[in-house]
């Protein structure tokens, strides 16, 4: 599969089956996450996989869908914004650094035939107790992996257009 169609193909999975996911495919997963570019390659993060049963139900405390945490895994991206590049105006690309790595996860999860979704809206506080996660190392993104066992919603997008503008688009604008 070419990229395009990888990213074309690539969506979120809300229902997965309880067939586990093989260790290879998770050792590539998790290398993608390793190779994930960063902000000055400081490598701000961490990633914690959660295979056990016990802790998946646990995770229902942060996000609470059922179809997150029956999926055979859950892999927590994490920030560690003490090692992240600062720009000169003070912005922390922490976030920045810990979407790309989760971008990284979804993409190859995908190519491999795994199911995920990106998930930003759950409660941390769990999360930290749960995965036992040190001071300075905070929850910043979720997602269940696993084989889907749903299909595909139709994908709404903006138009390139609504989204891109070019120099002399904006040269344009502002003259007006």
């Amino acid at each position: 599969m070419n990229f395009k169609e990888l990213i074309e193909a690539r969506y979120s999975v809300r229902a997965y089956s309880d067939r586990e996911v093989e260790d290879e495919k998770l050792a590539l997963v998790l290398e993608a996450a390793r190779l994930a570019p960063t902000a000055a390659n400081r490598q701000p993060f961490r990633v914690v996989v959660v295979r056990d049963a016990e802790a998946r139900q646990a995770m229902s405390e942060a996000y609470s869908r059922k179809w997150f945490y029956t999926a055979p895994v859950i892999i927590a991206v994490c920030g560690v914004a003490g090692e992240s590049w600062v720009r000169s105006d003070h912005t922390n690309y922490n976030l920045a650094d810990c979407a790309i790595v989760m971008d990284h996860i979804i993409m190859q999860a995908r190519d491999l035939g795994l199911g995920s979704c990106w998930i930003a809206d759950f409660k941390p506080e769990p999360v930290r107790r749960i995965l036992e996660l040190p001071p300075g190392i905070e929850p910043v993104l979720l997602t269940p992996l696993g084989y889907a066992t749903d299909e595909p919603r139709s994908k709404r997008r903006k138009a390139t257009g609504d989204l891109v503008y070019w120099e002399s688009m904006a040269i344009e604008a502002n003259e007006s």
